[in-house]
């Protein structure tokens, strides 16, 4: 209805919506027309219901600059992380680790904890500074076997770089006085299991090699072929580069851990209570994975505090859409004992929320949810052609339904510079995807009358958009009410510049003092 009622001022919306997105200006010197009561309620709605994104400004911000301050010296590098933390780290993630792992430092300052649990670690780049940098045990897990491998390697040049610095006595930042060599492990955390598999599953990573091992000292291993030092000090000098890395990269191989079993598991086991305290942390936990730490954090008596950063809200599971496109299963089948743990949906997580009437969150709001406002914004603003990716998609859609009506938000994903391509060859790229056939027959007077319509897909969708904030609002909020139904206090934090990084806020809690 609102969409019908806008129908005549597309111009207005699509040339200014940047204004209606970000502020009550209504440009009434520029344009007679007044905007619908009902599109302006729609707004003032929107914002208010919405949790503030933007972070406490930088000093001495430049007016309009989309990068923080960080990165006013040099474009692709912050100049508040140390070199070796930015090698193989694009800006963005450069921005996250170094907000975050200062953060994740402080709740370990307050816990007492010098242990971390970083799940969903990739390619270990907030690993690396955490322990690295800030001198924290930490155990990464991460089910991609590929990124694993890819971390130790980084750790490995990491070492070889500290190395050399040492002996050079060149090192251009300050480093902890002891520091710890993560731990990286291949490993599925399943939903559906216990938290007392998820402390089984780390225990095993910790059994592949024991003891801290510190960069300048050496440590105790289990392995018969890790006896010697795996520090840099113990390599010898005439190994060139390659040689040395890949000795490194062997001795700091990764353990794969695959989803552990129930079966057997007792929460009274020693093997389960003598497990160190840690803090637990995920920065863009995909899907379901930020609710299960969540309530790992919650039921075990292990995990001290949680820096949660959530993305990826349509893959949460919920009890109308319990398996949304895209998600992630075990590489492995699961066992029965582990089906029949109690499995709780990602979404609705507290029990006011899961009561209230109207609560659900279909697909489409949840996927909007994980757009980037701010850079939508700017495309806005200055009419961008990737604006025309949107009806490209929409007419694309029409098409598919018609071919294949089950065949509903079927997963294209991005097609490289959309916005340069004929709708022609966007349709021969897209079609295959999602399994029709890409020479499929489309009617060319049809493409040329809907690639008309642009202005009418652009408007709705950023009306659309205006909801995005609302939805990420609320399961944020399900999530710390959750929280405090389990006698824990929560702080939901914007912690990243939403120019940078649109999924900015860290849901942070400690428990209280034993």
């Amino acid at each position: 209805m609102l969409l019908m009622k806008t129908g005549g001022y597309c111009r207005i919306i699509i040339m200014r919506f940047h204004k209606c997105l970000t502020s009550g200006v209504t440009y009434k010197n520029e344009y007679p027309s007044v905007w619908p009561l009902s599109l302006l309620a729609f707004r003032a709605t929107a914002h208010s219901l919405a949790f503030p994104r933007e972070c406490r400004p930088d000093r001495g911000r430049v007016a309009g600059s989309v990068k923080p301050d960080e990165f006013l010296e040099n474009q692709s590098q912050s100049s508040l992380l140390g070199h070796i933390f930015r090698k193989h780290v694009k800006p963005k993630k450069q921005h996250e680790i170094r907000k975050l792992g200062m953060l994740v430092k402080q709740l370990c300052d307050q816990t007492g904890c010098r242990r971390v649990v970083d799940v969903g670690s990739g390619q270990g780049h907030l690993t690396r500074f955490l322990s690295f940098g800030l001198g924290l045990s930490v155990t990464a897990i991460e089910a991609d076997h590929t990124l694993v491998a890819m971390a130790s390697r980084f750790d490995a040049e990491l070492l070889w770089t500290l190395e050399k610095e040492k002996q050079k006595k060149s090192c251009s930042f300050q480093l902890p006085e002891a520091l710890s060599i993560p731990q990286h492990m291949a490993g599925w955390v399943n939903p559906k299991a216990s938290w007392e598999t998820f402390i089984k599953q780390l225990k095993e990573a910790n059994h592949v090699i024991e003891g801290p091992r510190t960069l300048f000292g050496p440590s105790k291993k289990r392995r018969s072929d890790l006896t010697q030092t795996s520090q840099p000090d113990g390599l010898s000098h005439n190994l060139n580069r390659s040689e040395s890395e890949q000795m490194l990269s062997e001795r700091l191989c990764c353990s794969d851990i695959p989803a552990v079993s129930e079966e057997g598991l007792n929460p009274q086991e020693s093997l389960l209570q003598d497990y160190p305290d840690f803090v637990l942390t995920g920065l863009h936990a995909c899907g379901d994975l930020s609710a299960t730490l969540l309530r790992h954090f919650v039921s075990c008596p292990q995990v001290r505090g949680i820096t949660s950063v959530a993305c990826c809200y349509m893959k949460i599971t919920t009890k109308e859409n319990p398996t949304p496109p895209g998600l992630i299963s075990p590489s492995s089948p699961l066992t029965p004992s582990t089906e029949s743990f109690r499995y709780e949906y990602g979404y609705p997580m507290s029990s006011w929320v899961k009561w209230l009437p109207g609560h659900q969150l279909s697909y489409k709001a949840r996927e909007g949810a994980c757009h980037a406002v701010e850079d939508y914004v700017r495309r806005l603003r200055e009419g961008s052609q990737l604006l025309r990716t949107h009806c490209y998609r929409a007419i694309l859609e029409t098409f598919i339904r018609e071919t294949r009506p089950d065949l509903r938000r079927a997963g294209i994903q991005t097609i490289k510079k959309a916005h340069l391509l004929a709708f022609t060859e966007y349709a021969r790229l897209g079609l295959p995807r999602v399994g029709l056939p890409p020479d499929l027959r489309l009617d060319q007077e049809r493409v040329e009358a809907m690639l008309k319509q642009q202005s009418k897909v652009v408007v709705y969708f950023t009306l659309t958009l205006l909801l995005a904030p609302v939805v990420e609002t609320l399961v944020l909020l399900d999530r710390m009410i959750y929280l405090e139904e389990n006698g824990v206090d929560s702080q939901l934090i914007p912690l990243f510049n939403p120019n940078f990084s649109p999924r900015n806020f860290v849901l942070v809690a400690l428990k209280p003092s034993r």
